[in-house]
């Protein structure tokens, strides 16, 4: 007996008819993906609104965006050999993320729904990406939740005893480039007139960027040493940064006068904490995990 025959144009019609379910499937989640950007539209304004709004509040979580996206893109081209999958378990953590965004339209916080918008990207990369890929980008994924604005009502001590520790850090050094200064609390007295050290200068947003992004590093690192050092020097490293930033200021004022603190100077001195601390934080953490690059098969052209 003679087997029976494949009807000619059997194996094209089932790979169009697999290919068209795949397409339909992407296209349902990049839609997916469209309704949720939609829905959280007004806590995306507020969120850039809090990070712009100056660089002494908040805008740490500018800085922790592309630091937690540059760590996702590398652990996915880790993953490139892995076959498209989605996973419907994405729905399991959109759902209280959508409850909790629904929640907070009542009350109006933005806060709650930004949480909610850091809960969601788990989720959104399990239906995107599947389950293995979400592993292995889950915790650059859940960093982005040190991106949140703090309200000053939680992080007021912690305020205060940086802005004692600027003041005095500033106070020990003014004497040593000629500049003789009493200190009042957290104000200094110099010949020019006081200067207090505000809230705003007591370099929070600086500490609070250094310790995310020494996380991440330390995530990243291959040396357990390497990895000690940096969580242990990052909050050193932003406080010694915002006390340069704010004697180099005062030195100003001493020599110019206070009008200077209504220049560009002022806010780009805080620029100046970032740039000093941070890439001195990716330094001690060393270089990123080693790329292990696979050996060619035998026979196979390099």
């Amino acid at each position: 007996m003679t087997p029976p025959r494949d009807e000619p144009g059997s194996n094209t019609e089932s790979t169009q008819t697999t290919s068209s379910a795949n397409r339909g499937s992407r296209l349902w989640l990049w839609l997916v993906l469209a309704g949720l950007i939609a829905v959280f539209a007004p806590t995306l304004v507020w969120l850039w609104g809090r990070w712009t709004l100056s660089v002494w509040h908040n805008a740490h979580g500018l800085l922790i965006l592309p630091v937690a996206a540059y760590f996702v893109r590398e652990e996915l081209r880790e993953t490139r050999h892995l076959p498209p999958s989605s996973s419907a378990w994405g729905f399991a953590i959109l759902v209280p993320a959508l409850l909790l965004r629904a929640f907070d339209a009542g009350m109006h916080t933005e806060l709650l729904s930004a949480a909610a918008i850091v809960l969601a990207m788990p989720g959104l990369s399990l239906l995107l990406f599947g389950v293995a890929r979400t592993r292995a980008i889950l915790i650059p994924l859940l960093f982005l939740g040190l991106a949140l604005p703090i309200p000053l009502s939680f992080t007021e001590s912690i305020h205060l005893q940086l802005r004692h520790l600027a003041t005095a850090g500033t106070a020990a050094v003014l004497p040593w480039v000629g500049i003789p200064v009493f200190t009042e609390g957290t104000t200094l007295h110099i010949a020019r007139g006081p200067i207090e050290v505000a809230d705003a200068c007591s370099g929070f947003s600086t500490l609070y960027a250094a310790v995310a992004v020494a996380l991440l590093t330390a995530y990243q690192s291959t040396s357990g040493a390497r990895r000690a050092l940096v969580l242990v020097t990052a909050a050193p490293i932003a406080i010694v940064s915002n006390v340069i930033r704010v004697l180099l200021l005062v030195a100003l004022v001493a020599w110019f006068g206070t009008g200077i603190l209504d220049t560009y100077v002022h806010p780009l001195s805080g620029i100046m904490t970032f740039a000093m601390s941070l890439p001195l934080i990716f330094w001690l953490g060393g270089d990123a995990r080693s790329r292990a690059v696979p050996a060619p098969a035998a026979g196979t052209p390099s």
